[in-house]
């Protein structure tokens, strides 16, 4: 029925952008003064680097251009070729913190005002916690195997040390990883419990918990650019005063990036339409089961979103 509806129903056949359609695609008409750039996946773990256009909330005119690959050199060649004095009117683009995007960004839409989406700065913090919980699991493992190896020589059976909730302190680590996603006023009680135990168990990694959480707040409740910058400081302060390793690479992350971070609180600007896109994207592959044809892939996509 694919099959049929590709080569007899559909238009692929005279599609304009069949020949370079798996190299790029570029839809001009979709420019508008704010624009999100990210990268995503279609088959097979290859990376396609998409321009969208926010006004079209995820439907029809999205798709500003689709680019084969995320190098810098390649990207900037194809987008290019879309009218200057219409990449000259962008006025906005959200991107990540890869240094290729932000490249891609200066090069061709220099007017444009660079927007570090703030998910992917909170993103690094949560992504910290969760090192230091899989340290400690680590540890805890290393300490279980260690305890089983000496009940055998002693010939006595092991018993692992239970917790008031049941869990092991393996288990504790294990199970805890979905909590220190979630604020606090979102944990079920049988999470609370669980938090709690962790925490007097792990101080370290209630501080570093806290220190995720407050990173998360200052986006959430601060409006003014210059307070969002005192408000970063002094979380770096904290930061610093905590020692964590991972905390201080996420630090030195924002500190390289502070310009255009502070750049949301001028109108509150994220990637979260480009991260809805590219969901779109992949709900649209699953359907399918799959990408076996990627231009026709790509011209089923542009004929719902471009």
């Amino acid at each position: 029925m694919t099959r049929q509806y590709r080569i007899e129903l559909s238009e692929f056949s005279t599609w304009d952008q069949r020949t370079h359609a798996k190299q790029w695609l570029l839809y001009p008409q979709n420019l508008g003064p704010h624009l999100s750039l990210d990268e995503t996946s279609l088959s097979q773990g290859e990376l396609y680097t998409i321009l969208t256009n926010k006004a079209a909330k995820g439907g029809k005119g999205s798709i500003v251009a689709i680019v084969a690959g995320t190098k810098a050199e390649t990207v900037i060649e194809i987008l290019r070729k879309l009218p200057e004095n219409q990449r000259k009117k962008v006025q906005e683009i959200t991107l990540d913190m890869a240094g290729n995007m932000g490249l891609i960004a200066k090069k061709c839409f220099p007017k444009a005002t660079q927007v570090t989406d703030r998910f992917h700065v909170q993103q690094l913090a949560l992504e910290a916690v969760q090192d230091m919980r899989i340290h400690y699991r680590w540890q805890a493992l290393d300490a279980e195997n260690e305890a089983l190896e000496q009940a055998k020589l002693n010939q006595i059976d092991y018993q692992p040390e239970l917790l008031s909730n049941g869990d092991t302190v393996k288990q504790l680590l294990a199970r805890s990883r979905y909590i220190l996603y979630k604020k606090s006023i979102d944990w079920t009680q049988s999470q609370q419990e669980r938090a709690n135990l962790l925490f007097d168990r792990y101080p370290d990694l209630k501080r570093a918990y806290e220190l995720s959480q407050s990173l998360s707040h200052i986006f959430e409740n601060t409006t003014d650019k210059l307070y969002g910058l005192a408000r970063l400081a002094k979380w770096h302060e904290k930061v610093r005063q905590a020692g964590f390793k991972a905390f201080n690479t996420v630090a030195r992350s924002i500190q390289n990036h502070y310009t255009t971070i502070l750049n949301y609180f001028d109108n509150r600007s994220t990637n979260a339409s480009a991260e809805s896109f590219n969901a779109k994207i992949k709900a649209f592959r699953a359907q399918f089961r799959g990408v076996r044809n990627v231009e026709f892939f790509l011209y089923r996509l542009t004929q719902l979103y471009a």
